[in-house]
C-alpha cells in the first residue's frame, strides 16, 4: 500500500478518534505523515503502529507527556522507563483504593471525620437513651472539636468518657439538651441552670474543658464557636449557657 491509509481509517485501525489522533500529533508522540497530492495525510505502517503503541500506554494510565520518552528509550532505559511507570501506577492505585474506603465510610455517616475512640462513644449513646437527634448534635460537635482544638481533643474525649460513666450526670445532660428545646424564656431554664450550676460544683472533673484553648490567638472566637453550636435549632441552649455560666462565676469558679 505506497498510498497509505487517510486519517480515519488510521483512527478505525488504531481503535482511537480522529481527535485522539489530533491530540497525539500535537503533544508529539506521532510525526504528522506528508500529505498526497490531493491534500489529504496518508498514513502508513509506522505510523499506524506507533498510534498503536500510544494508544496502549494512555490506556495503561500513562500521562501522554510520559509515553513520548517511553517509546523513544531502548534496551534497559525501556525497561526501567515502564517499571518506573508501573510504580506510579500501583501508587495511585492505592491513593484511589483510599479514596474509595473513605467514601464507603462516608456511606455510613460522618464517622470517617472521627477517630474509634470518638465514634465509641456515639455507639454508647443510643444505649443511654439520647435520642438520634442528640447523636447528631454530638457527632457535629465532636467534629468542630477535632479541627477547632486538635490538641485539646484526646483530653476532650476523657472527660466525655468520665461522664458517660456518671448516671446522674448523663441524666441532666440529656434534661440539659431537651431543654434546648424550649422556650428562651422557660421559667424550667433557671431552675436547670441552678441545678447543673451546683452539679460541676460537687464534681469539677464534669465540666467540659479544651485544653490548649487558651494558648491560641483567636481563643475567644474559637470557643463561642463552639459553645454556640446547635443554637439556632435549640433556642434555649443560649439561655442555659449563659446562666450556668454566670451562676458558676459568682461562686468564685475557675469556668474554662
Amino acid at each position: 500500500m505506497t498510498d497509505g491509509i487517510t486519517i480515519g481509517q488510521a483512527a478505525a485501525f488504531a481503535g482511537i478518534t480522529v481527535k485522539t489522533i489530533r491530540v497525539y500529533h500535537r503533544n508529539g508522540l506521532v510525526e504528522e505523515p506528508r500529505r498526497d497530492s490531493s491534500g489529504y495525510r496518508r498514513y502508513g505502517t509506522a505510523e499506524l503502529l506507533r498510534l498503536v503503541q500510544v494508544r496502549i500506554l494512555a490506556g495503561a494510565g500513562v500521562p501522554l507527556a510520559g509515553i513520548g520518552p517511553i517509546l523513544d528509550a531502548e534496551g534497559e532505559d525501556f525497561t526501567t522507563a515502564l517499571d518506573q511507570v508501573e510504580d506510579d501506577l500501583t501508587r495511585r492505585i492505592e491513593e484511589l483504593t483510599a479514596r474509595r474506603d473513605t467514601l464507603r465510610r462516608l456511606a455510613t455517616g460522618d464517622r470517617v471525620l472521627l477517630p474509634d475512640r470518638a465514634c465509641a462513644i456515639l455507639d454508647r449513646m443510643p444505649g443511654l437513651g439520647f435520642s438520634t437527634e442528640d447523636m447528631a448534635i454530638a457527632r457535629e460537635g465532636l467534629i468542630l472539636v477535632r479541627a477547632l482544638v486538635p490538641e485539646g481533643f484526646d483530653d476532650y474525649l476523657a472527660q466525655i468518657e468520665h461522664g458517660l460513666d456518671d448516671p446522674r450526670h448523663v441524666a441532666l445532660i440529656k434534661l440539659t439538651w431537651s431543654a434546648g428545646n424550649w422556650a428562651a424564656d422557660d421559667p424550667r431554664i433557671e431552675e436547670l441552670a441552678e441545678e447543673m450550676a451546683q452539679h460541676f460544683l460537687a464534681d469539677p472533673s464534669l465540666l467540659p474543658t479544651l485544653t490548649g484553648l487558651q494558648d491560641k490567638d483567636d481563643a475567644t472566637t474559637r470557643h463561642d464557636l463552639l459553645t454556640h453550636h446547635g443554637e439556632d435549632t435549640r433556642p434555649g441552649w443560649s439561655r442555659l449557657t449563659e446562666l450556668i455560666q454566670q451562676k458558676l462565676h459568682t461562686t468564685g469558679a475557675e469556668l474554662p
